[in-house]
């Protein structure tokens, strides 16, 4: 089943609008209204609740794959920021110089600064789409593939309708914990795939304080 992810502009901004490239690899917080995994349904209750673009951004394969991505595309950010951080320069040098270069000069630099600045511009628009692109077609793959992981999940255990509460359109406005299944099917995709979970990055020692300076000896 096809559906259309918002995921990839998020994703888009984090790598070209954010001074560096980072991944979050912290531990994934609980999906939303998931605190704990469904239980099986029992009597009438047949309906399940599943945060499905945001489950899929949490599997191992995605991250996996979105790690490798960015690391891919590191490269080109650092060109585009400095070439962004030299066209600063540029401009900070031309306003401190302004008033002691002729008009025509002036003119000059200024003409040669705002090409510069629209030509960085397309090529931060031609990296941005080109890089959601990229993004758009890992979560298409991974969709695909979690959505069959999601129905045999759901025929397993009983349920005959799934209502995806990750859009903020949803018509969803409370379900009790128990009809939630998106960290079960999360788990049943990650161990379908075989695809360990990214590692953590290690982390920073911080430093260790200064000891305190001796005391002088008081005077006898």
């Amino acid at each position: 089943m096809k559906r259309t992810i918002a995921l990839a502009a998020l994703a888009v901004s984090s790598l070209f609008l954010a001074p560096a490239l980072t991944q979050a690899q912290t531990p994934a917080a609980p999906l939303p209204g998931a605190p704990r995994p469904a239980a099986a349904p029992t009597g009438s209750s047949q309906i399940a609740l599943i945060a499905f673009e945001v489950a899929v951004s949490r599997t191992n394969e995605f991250q996996l794959k979105l790690s490798d991505l960015q690391k891919k595309w590191a490269p080109r950010q650092q060109q585009l920021k400095a070439a962004g951080d030299d066209l600063d320069t540029q401009t900070k040098q031309l306003q401190a110089q302004a008033d002691k270069l002729s008009e025509s000069e002036r003119a000059t630099r200024t003409q040669a600064i705002e090409e510069k600045r629209k030509e960085l511009q397309r090529s931060f628009e031609d990296a941005r789409n080109q890089y959601q692109q990229d993004i758009q077609g890992i979560l298409s793959g991974v969709e695909e593939k979690f959505f069959d992981v999601m129905r045999e999940y759901v025929e397993k255990n009983g349920y005959t309708l799934v209502l995806n509460i990750a859009p903020q359109s949803s018509p969803v406005i409370y379900g009790v914990d128990s009809t939630n299944i998106s960290e079960p099917v999360v788990a049943a995709y990650n161990a379908k795939s075989g695809i360990p979970a990214p590692p953590q990055p290690a982390a920073s020692t911080p430093a260790a304080p200064k000891p305190a300076a001796p005391k002088p000896a008081p005077k006898q």
